[in-house]
């Protein structure tokens, strides 16, 4: 497990326990994803679609984890609901 950390006024602060977990969570759910596309066929009917999963999938803790430096209250909320979005699509 690896823990983030953000530096203010020269003091590092460590994120709470439930934003390490979804962290945590989201980037074992793109790892996971992608480990599943990989056993899918390669015939070329698949080829969009895994491609749109895969980015989907891989881009929910990517975006979370930018809301989490993100620079106002409005920045933060427009990430996490980048994230939902996201998550939606790779499960729909």
């Amino acid at each position: 497990m690896w823990y983030l950390f953000f530096i203010f006024k020269d003091k590092p602060i460590l994120m709470n326990e439930k934003t390490q977990l979804l962290l945590d969570r989201t980037f074992m759910f793109g790892v996971n994803t992608l480990k599943f596309l990989k056993q899918l066929p390669d015939e070329s009917i698949y080829k969009i679609p895994k491609m749109q999963l895969a980015r989907s999938a891989t881009s929910i803790g990517a975006n979370y984890e930018e809301a989490q430096g993100a620079s106002s209250k409005r920045d933060f909320n427009n990430r996490v609901n980048i994230s939902y979005r996201e998550a939606r699509e790779s499960i729909c």
